[in-house]
Protein backbone atom coordinates (compact mmCIF):
# COMPACT_ATOMS: atom_id res chain seq x y z
CA UNK A 1 0.00 0.00 0.00
CA UNK A 2 1.63 3.18 -1.14
CA UNK A 3 1.23 6.35 0.73
CA UNK A 4 1.14 9.62 -1.13
CA UNK A 5 3.08 12.46 0.22
CA UNK A 6 1.27 15.72 -0.26
CA UNK A 7 3.57 18.70 -0.40
CA UNK A 8 1.92 21.90 0.57
CA UNK A 9 3.33 25.26 -0.44
CA UNK A 10 4.09 27.32 2.61
CA UNK A 11 1.96 30.32 3.08
CA UNK A 12 3.49 33.37 1.54
CA UNK A 13 3.99 36.14 3.90
CA UNK A 14 2.95 39.45 2.59
CA UNK A 15 5.96 41.48 1.40
CA UNK A 16 6.45 44.75 3.19
CA UNK A 17 5.54 47.77 1.24
CA UNK A 18 8.41 49.28 -0.65
CA UNK A 19 10.00 52.18 1.14
CA UNK A 20 9.86 55.40 -0.78
CA UNK A 21 13.28 57.05 -1.06
CA UNK A 22 13.41 60.77 -0.91
CA UNK A 23 16.15 62.96 -2.28
CA UNK A 24 17.93 64.53 0.69
CA UNK A 25 17.56 68.23 0.97
CA UNK A 26 20.62 70.38 0.57
CA UNK A 27 21.37 71.90 3.92
CA UNK A 28 22.62 75.37 3.40
CA UNK A 29 24.73 77.17 5.96
CA UNK A 30 22.47 79.47 7.90
CA UNK A 31 24.59 82.56 8.30
CA UNK A 32 23.50 85.14 10.79
CA UNK A 33 22.63 88.50 9.20
CA UNK A 34 25.42 91.02 9.50
CA UNK A 35 23.12 93.60 11.07
CA UNK A 36 22.79 91.18 13.99
CA UNK A 37 26.27 89.64 14.01
CA UNK A 38 28.25 92.90 14.02
CA UNK A 39 26.40 94.51 16.99
CA UNK A 40 26.71 91.27 18.97
CA UNK A 41 30.49 91.36 18.57
CA UNK A 42 30.66 94.82 20.10
CA UNK A 43 27.96 94.34 22.73
CA UNK A 44 30.13 93.29 25.69
CA UNK A 45 32.93 95.85 25.02
CA UNK A 46 30.30 98.57 24.68
CA UNK A 47 28.76 97.59 28.02
CA UNK A 48 32.18 97.66 29.69
CA UNK A 49 32.93 101.11 28.27
CA UNK A 50 29.48 102.33 29.35
CA UNK A 51 30.07 101.08 32.90
CA UNK A 52 33.52 102.69 32.92
CA UNK A 53 32.07 105.98 31.68
CA UNK A 54 29.23 105.99 34.22
CA UNK A 55 31.62 105.12 37.06
CA UNK A 56 33.98 107.98 36.20
CA UNK A 57 31.13 110.47 35.64
CA UNK A 58 29.46 109.71 38.97
CA UNK A 59 32.74 109.83 40.89
CA UNK A 60 32.69 106.14 41.78
CA UNK A 61 36.03 105.74 39.98
CA UNK A 62 38.58 108.29 41.11
CA UNK A 63 40.65 109.91 38.30
CA UNK A 64 43.78 109.17 40.31
CA UNK A 65 42.97 105.46 40.14
CA UNK A 66 41.40 105.19 36.69
CA UNK A 67 40.99 108.08 34.27
CA UNK A 68 37.64 108.40 32.56
CA UNK A 69 36.99 108.06 28.82
CA UNK A 70 36.96 111.86 28.22
CA UNK A 71 40.43 112.22 29.77
CA UNK A 72 41.75 109.29 27.75
CA UNK A 73 40.30 110.79 24.60
CA UNK A 74 42.01 114.12 25.32
CA UNK A 75 45.32 112.30 25.81
CA UNK A 76 44.79 110.51 22.51
CA UNK A 77 44.06 113.80 20.73
CA UNK A 78 47.13 115.42 22.30
CA UNK A 79 49.48 112.66 21.15
CA UNK A 80 47.85 112.44 17.73
CA UNK A 81 48.22 116.16 17.07
CA UNK A 82 51.87 116.07 18.09
CA UNK A 83 52.55 113.12 15.76
CA UNK A 84 54.00 110.99 18.56
CA UNK A 85 51.09 108.55 18.58
CA UNK A 86 51.67 107.46 14.99
CA UNK A 87 55.44 107.25 15.44
CA UNK A 88 55.15 105.22 18.66
CA UNK A 89 52.55 102.88 17.17
CA UNK A 90 54.60 102.20 14.03
CA UNK A 91 57.76 101.58 16.08
CA UNK A 92 56.01 99.03 18.32
CA UNK A 93 54.33 97.35 15.35
CA UNK A 94 57.64 96.97 13.52
CA UNK A 95 59.35 95.42 16.53
CA UNK A 96 56.49 93.01 17.13
CA UNK A 97 56.22 92.03 13.46
CA UNK A 98 59.95 91.41 13.09
CA UNK A 99 60.19 89.39 16.30
CA UNK A 100 57.09 87.33 15.52
CA UNK A 101 58.29 86.71 11.97
CA UNK A 102 61.63 85.34 13.16
CA UNK A 103 60.06 83.26 15.94
CA UNK A 104 57.35 81.80 13.71
CA UNK A 105 59.74 80.84 10.91
CA UNK A 106 62.29 79.22 13.26
CA UNK A 107 59.59 77.43 15.28
CA UNK A 108 57.86 76.21 12.13
CA UNK A 109 61.05 74.75 10.65
CA UNK A 110 62.11 73.10 13.91
CA UNK A 111 58.60 71.72 14.50
CA UNK A 112 58.47 70.17 11.03
CA UNK A 113 61.94 68.64 11.38
CA UNK A 114 61.17 67.26 14.83
CA UNK A 115 57.75 65.98 13.82
CA UNK A 116 58.86 64.22 10.65
CA UNK A 117 62.09 62.61 11.78
CA UNK A 118 63.04 60.56 14.81
CA UNK A 119 66.57 61.96 14.53
CA UNK A 120 65.16 65.48 14.41
CA UNK A 121 63.08 64.84 17.53
CA UNK A 122 66.11 63.49 19.40
CA UNK A 123 68.24 66.50 18.47
CA UNK A 124 65.65 69.28 18.79
CA UNK A 125 62.81 68.35 21.13
CA UNK A 126 64.72 68.22 24.41
CA UNK A 127 66.30 71.64 23.80
CA UNK A 128 62.95 73.17 22.86
CA UNK A 129 61.30 71.75 25.97
CA UNK A 130 64.00 73.41 28.07
CA UNK A 131 63.36 76.67 26.23
CA UNK A 132 59.62 76.33 26.81
CA UNK A 133 60.12 75.68 30.54
CA UNK A 134 62.20 78.83 31.08
CA UNK A 135 60.08 82.03 31.28
CA UNK A 136 61.34 84.39 28.59
CA UNK A 137 61.06 87.35 30.97
CA UNK A 138 63.79 85.76 33.09
CA UNK A 139 66.14 86.10 30.12
CA UNK A 140 65.85 89.90 29.95
CA UNK A 141 68.98 90.67 32.06
CA UNK A 142 71.01 88.09 30.16
CA UNK A 143 69.90 89.41 26.77
CA UNK A 144 70.76 92.95 27.86
CA UNK A 145 74.28 91.78 28.72
CA UNK A 146 74.60 90.00 25.37
CA UNK A 147 72.88 92.37 22.93
CA UNK A 148 72.77 95.69 24.77
CA UNK A 149 69.58 97.75 24.91
CA UNK A 150 69.23 98.50 21.21
CA UNK A 151 66.72 97.08 18.74
CA UNK A 152 68.51 93.72 18.57
CA UNK A 153 67.66 92.99 22.19
CA UNK A 154 63.99 93.80 21.66
CA UNK A 155 63.64 91.67 18.52
CA UNK A 156 65.50 88.72 20.07
CA UNK A 157 63.31 88.82 23.19
CA UNK A 158 60.08 88.74 21.13
CA UNK A 159 61.55 85.99 18.96
CA UNK A 160 62.30 83.81 21.98
CA UNK A 161 58.84 84.52 23.40
CA UNK A 162 57.12 83.27 20.24
CA UNK A 163 59.48 80.43 19.33
CA UNK A 164 58.33 77.80 21.85
CA UNK A 165 54.54 77.87 21.18
CA UNK A 166 55.05 77.85 17.42
CA UNK A 167 57.34 74.84 17.70
CA UNK A 168 54.99 72.96 20.03
CA UNK A 169 51.85 73.41 17.92
CA UNK A 170 53.67 72.67 14.66
CA UNK A 171 55.19 69.52 16.16
CA UNK A 172 51.80 68.30 17.40
CA UNK A 173 50.15 69.17 14.11
CA UNK A 174 52.73 67.26 12.05
CA UNK A 175 52.61 64.26 14.37
CA UNK A 176 48.81 64.23 14.08
CA UNK A 177 48.80 63.84 10.30
CA UNK A 178 47.20 60.58 9.19
CA UNK A 179 49.83 58.14 7.96
CA UNK A 180 47.47 56.79 5.31
CA UNK A 181 47.18 60.25 3.81
CA UNK A 182 50.96 60.54 3.66
CA UNK A 183 51.24 57.16 1.92
CA UNK A 184 48.56 58.21 -0.56
CA UNK A 185 50.45 61.42 -1.30
CA UNK A 186 53.63 59.44 -1.88
CA UNK A 187 51.68 57.22 -4.25
CA UNK A 188 50.95 60.31 -6.33
CA UNK A 189 54.65 61.09 -6.50
CA UNK A 190 55.05 63.63 -3.70
CA UNK A 191 58.39 63.28 -1.95
CA UNK A 192 60.75 65.46 0.04
CA UNK A 193 59.75 69.09 0.49
CA UNK A 194 56.94 68.68 -2.05
CA UNK A 195 55.39 66.18 0.36
CA UNK A 196 55.86 68.56 3.28
CA UNK A 197 54.34 71.62 1.61
CA UNK A 198 51.80 69.75 -0.49
CA UNK A 199 50.33 67.32 2.03
CA UNK A 200 51.74 67.45 5.57
CA UNK A 201 51.65 71.19 6.33
CA UNK A 202 48.16 71.73 4.83
CA UNK A 203 46.86 68.93 7.03
CA UNK A 204 48.64 70.34 10.09
CA UNK A 205 47.46 73.88 9.28
CA UNK A 206 44.86 74.14 12.11
CA UNK A 207 47.56 73.51 14.71
CA UNK A 208 50.00 75.84 12.96
CA UNK A 209 47.49 78.69 12.88
CA UNK A 210 46.61 78.12 16.52
CA UNK A 211 50.32 78.39 17.32
CA UNK A 212 50.47 81.60 15.29
CA UNK A 213 47.55 83.05 17.25
CA UNK A 214 49.27 82.29 20.57
CA UNK A 215 52.57 83.67 19.26
CA UNK A 216 50.93 86.97 18.38
CA UNK A 217 49.39 87.18 21.85
CA UNK A 218 52.72 86.49 23.55
CA UNK A 219 54.45 89.03 21.33
CA UNK A 220 52.47 91.77 23.08
CA UNK A 221 53.88 90.64 26.44
CA UNK A 222 57.39 90.49 24.99
CA UNK A 223 56.92 93.91 23.44
CA UNK A 224 55.90 95.43 26.78
CA UNK A 225 58.97 93.97 28.49
CA UNK A 226 61.32 94.97 25.66
CA UNK A 227 60.14 98.57 25.41
CA UNK A 228 60.62 99.20 29.13
CA UNK A 229 64.39 99.22 28.62
CA UNK A 230 66.46 101.73 26.68
CA UNK A 231 63.98 103.10 24.18
CA UNK A 232 62.84 106.55 23.15
CA UNK A 233 59.88 105.55 21.01
CA UNK A 234 57.15 102.97 21.23
CA UNK A 235 54.09 102.31 23.35
CA UNK A 236 56.28 100.93 26.15
CA UNK A 237 58.17 104.22 26.31
CA UNK A 238 54.82 105.98 26.64
CA UNK A 239 53.99 103.69 29.57
CA UNK A 240 57.27 104.66 31.24
CA UNK A 241 56.48 108.35 30.86
CA UNK A 242 52.98 107.80 32.25
CA UNK A 243 54.46 106.10 35.33
CA UNK A 244 56.99 108.87 35.92
CA UNK A 245 54.39 111.64 35.76
CA UNK A 246 51.53 109.60 37.26
CA UNK A 247 49.32 110.13 34.22
CA UNK A 248 46.58 107.53 34.50
CA UNK A 249 45.03 108.80 31.27
CA UNK A 250 48.22 107.91 29.39
CA UNK A 251 48.36 104.53 31.15
CA UNK A 252 44.82 103.66 30.08
CA UNK A 253 45.56 104.92 26.57
CA UNK A 254 48.57 102.59 26.36
CA UNK A 255 46.38 99.66 27.42
CA UNK A 256 43.91 100.58 24.68
CA UNK A 257 46.73 100.80 22.13
CA UNK A 258 48.02 97.35 23.11
CA UNK A 259 44.46 96.02 22.79
CA UNK A 260 44.15 97.55 19.32
CA UNK A 261 47.48 95.99 18.36
CA UNK A 262 46.20 92.61 19.54
CA UNK A 263 42.99 93.04 17.54
CA UNK A 264 45.04 93.77 14.43
CA UNK A 265 47.03 90.57 14.94
CA UNK A 266 43.85 88.56 15.52
CA UNK A 267 42.30 90.00 12.36
CA UNK A 268 45.36 88.93 10.37
CA UNK A 269 45.02 85.34 11.64
CA UNK A 270 41.28 85.33 10.88
CA UNK A 271 41.94 86.42 7.30
CA UNK A 272 44.56 83.69 6.88
CA UNK A 273 42.15 81.08 8.29
CA UNK A 274 39.36 82.24 5.99
CA UNK A 275 41.41 81.79 2.83
CA UNK A 276 43.60 78.85 3.91
CA UNK A 277 40.87 76.74 5.56
CA UNK A 278 37.46 77.66 4.09
CA UNK A 279 36.00 74.31 5.15
CA UNK A 280 36.16 75.26 8.84
CA UNK A 281 33.23 77.63 8.35
CA UNK A 282 31.03 74.63 7.50
CA UNK A 283 31.31 73.27 11.05
CA UNK A 284 30.20 76.48 12.75
CA UNK A 285 26.74 76.31 14.31
CA UNK A 286 24.88 79.58 14.03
Amino acid sequence: MSSAVILTEPARSEAPAALALETPRYRRIQERPRWISVPLRFLVPALLVAGWWIGSATGTLSPEILAGPPAVWLAFAELYESGQLLDFGIASLQRAALGVGCGVVIGLVLGVLSGLSALGEELIDSTMQINRAVPFLALVPLFIAWFGIDETFKVVLITVATLAPMYAYTYLGVRGVDRKMVEAARGFGLTGWRLVFGAILPTALPGVLMGLRICLSLSITGLIAAEQVGTREGIGYLVTLAQEYNRTDYMVLCIVLYAVLGLIFDAVVRVIEKFAMPWRQLSVTR
